[in-house]
């Protein structure tokens, strides 16, 4: 049986962590930082982790992650 192939853009955007959850970064660190708060700041540099119940779909479309 041939190799699934990954979904391009998911593989860019998503990773699995150790434990096998599917993370992210989080959106709005790029531009126009003035105007946002230090908390909100801080919170955007951790990772992102999604919901389970969205895992398995993810888990498709990066098969070798």
């Amino acid at each position: 049986m041939p190799k699934m192939k990954s979904h391009s853009s998911t593989k860019k955007r998503f990773s699995l962590t150790g434990s096998g959850h599917v993370s992210y970064q989080k959106s709005g660190r790029r531009h126009i930082l003035v105007n946002k708060g230090q908390r909100r700041l801080r919170n955007m540099r951790k990772k992102g982790i999604v919901n389970p119940s969205f895992e398995a779909k993810l888990r498709n479309l990066i098969p070798y992650a």
